[in-house]
């Protein structure tokens, strides 16, 4: 990895039949990388393995959502003096030699945010699942003028000032509808051609009416309610 200083933010809930592959590849791929799990009030072994393991991490006494559990991430990045922040699911999905392309990216061209996306090089899938995030990536052409083409991908890389923003303003997610948002506040945004699995273990928390009403929502925030921020 190149020599700025980065933080790799893996927020776990209920996450104890994939964190320690993740976090073990994660160490193994990345040897330098320094990274802090974020436990969002587990109820299952979560906290254990943390603990058993010797992982860097804090636990948050109650499960408070995503959103929080990013926040604590970037929050302890900026208090530590991190460079970039990178957004990484607990879950297996996401493959941790991209980091070097994405940190080499955001450094060349100053970005703000970098996107792993599936999406760079390769034809979104004709599918229900695939459904939604077009309908998002046109609403973020629409409002922005910028085409995202993965706005739903979970592993971002963010800049200090992103970082700085993040930590300090609660109306933030990370969300497709805050990476518009910031997009329109000026935030350069660009993506670098990943590969993602399929979820490892577990369930995910998105069966498919929740994600329905996940695309409906981020479609509502983007096209009509972030242009009354």
């Amino acid at each position: 990895m190149n020599s700025k200083k980065v933080l790799v933010i893996v927020p776990a809930y209920n996450e104890e039949e994939s964190l320690e592959r993740t976090v073990d590849e994660l160490v193994s791929v990345v040897p330098d990388i320094d990274y802090l799990v974020v436990n969002d009030g587990s109820k299952d072994a979560t906290e254990q393995i943390c603990l058993d393991r010797g992982y860097n991490h804090v636990t948050l006494p109650v499960n408070s959502g995503l959103t929080v559990g990013f926040q604590t991430g970037m929050k302890y990045a900026l208090r530590n003096g991190y460079d970039y922040a990178l957004q990484f699911d607990a879950d297996g999905q996401h493959c941790p030699e991209y980091m070097s392309k994405m940190l080499d990216l955001a450094i060349a061209e100053d970005a703000d945010i970098v996107i792993g996306s599936r999406f760079v090089n390769k034809c979104k899938e004709v599918s229900a699942r695939m459904l939604g995030s077009r309908i998002i990536t046109v609403a973020i052409k629409l409002t922005t003028g910028k085409r995202v083409a993965d706005p739903t991908s979970g592993m971002r890389m963010f800049n200090r000032k992103m970082i700085e923003r993040f930590a300090n303003d609660d109306s933030l997610n990370p969300e497709p509808e805050s990476i518009s948002y910031l997009i329109k506040k000026g935030a350069k945004v660009r993506e670098v051609q990943v590969e993602m699995r399929e979820r490892q273990a577990g369930e995910s928390y998105l069966n498919i009416p929740k994600s329905i009403a996940y695309m409906a929502r981020a479609c509502i925030s983007i096209l009509f309610v972030q242009w009354f921020r």
